[in-house]
């Protein structure tokens, strides 16, 4: 007895469906756990643990945060770049905060991408003692950001300026815009009438805080830190812990991992290892 074709069609999607989940969501699955078993491959299926006198204290392959119970940096420690991974370094939320060169002006609800980096510089240049003033940032840490309405909507004499992200009664982190006094934000009023202009001021060019410092990676777990955010710290780390400098610069030498197949990306220095290195 031959079947409706559309019988048949239906038992061969089933077959093709059952053969699918065997081979590829229990035989391909066992095979890369197998691999992972391998002589040489099974630390690093289990995550590179790095241990210290018996007790697990991290990672190889993911970062973290090298803090106090209240979240301060320790004084004594190298500290790890920004993380978007849920509270920092979660493998369980990797990811970037998907914030880009448009996220400008802060909401009720969170603060743009530019404030971000505006107070995480100023934060880490009075760690480090350095200035951690950036372009297109405020004195007091947020995006140097106005809303400015014209005459003829983009074109003309302005008529209102308004610092988007200093909440009144702040003060304006400048006093006018083209001859129009600017105006602190009230909290809740709607700005997008206006035209969203950034300023830069007068930062330098190339800030003492790298830009590693003040932004997280792609992932969010990256464990490394640029050269010279490392070299940044090198005089916090040798006050902190009574050393010489000259010491502390070698360890981030020996603990700078090189270009990626020598010339992809920018050498890293291992933020664990390097602070491991510290308390040996």
């Amino acid at each position: 007895m031959r079947l409706p074709s559309w019988l048949s069609q239906h038992l061969a999607a089933l077959r093709a469906l059952l053969l699918l989940t065997v081979a590829l969501g229990i035989a391909y699955p066992l095979m890369l756990v197998g691999v992972g078993l391998l002589p040489g491959l099974d630390d690093r299926a289990e995550g590179s643990l790095i241990s210290r006198d018996g007790t697990v204290v991290g990672s190889a392959l993911i970062g973290q945060h090298f803090t106090d119970a209240d979240g301060d940096p320790l004084p004594r420690y190298f500290q790890s770049r920004p993380s978007a991974g849920g509270d920092g370094y979660d493998p369980l939320t990797t990811g970037a905060s998907n914030l880009g060169p448009e996220s400008v002006v802060d909401t009720p609800d969170a603060p743009s991408l530019l404030t971000r980096i505006c107070a995480r510089s100023l934060a880490v240049g009075a760690l480090e003692g350095v200035d951690g003033s950036r372009p297109y940032c405020t004195a007091d840490g947020v995006g140097a950001v106005l809303s400015v309405h014209r005459e003829n909507g983009l074109t003309g004499d302005v008529t209102r300026a308004v610092s988007v992200n200093q909440a009144c009664p702040a003060q304006p982190f400048i006093n006018t815009f083209e001859g129009t006094t600017v105006e602190c934000a009230n909290p809740g009023e709607d700005h997008s009438g206006g035209v969203i202009t950034p300023v830069r001021g007068t930062a330098p060019e190339m800030p003492a805080v790298p830009a590693d410092a003040v932004t997280a990676s792609g992932s969010g777990l990256d464990p490394h830190i640029s050269v010279a955010y490392a070299e940044l710290q090198a005089p916090r780390i040798a006050r902190e812990r009574g050393i010489a400098p000259a010491d502390v610069a070698a360890l981030i030498e020996e603990h700078t991992d090189g270009r990626a197949l020598g010339f992809m990306g920018e050498p890293g220095v291992d933020v664990l290892a390097l602070n491991l290195a510290l308390d040996a």
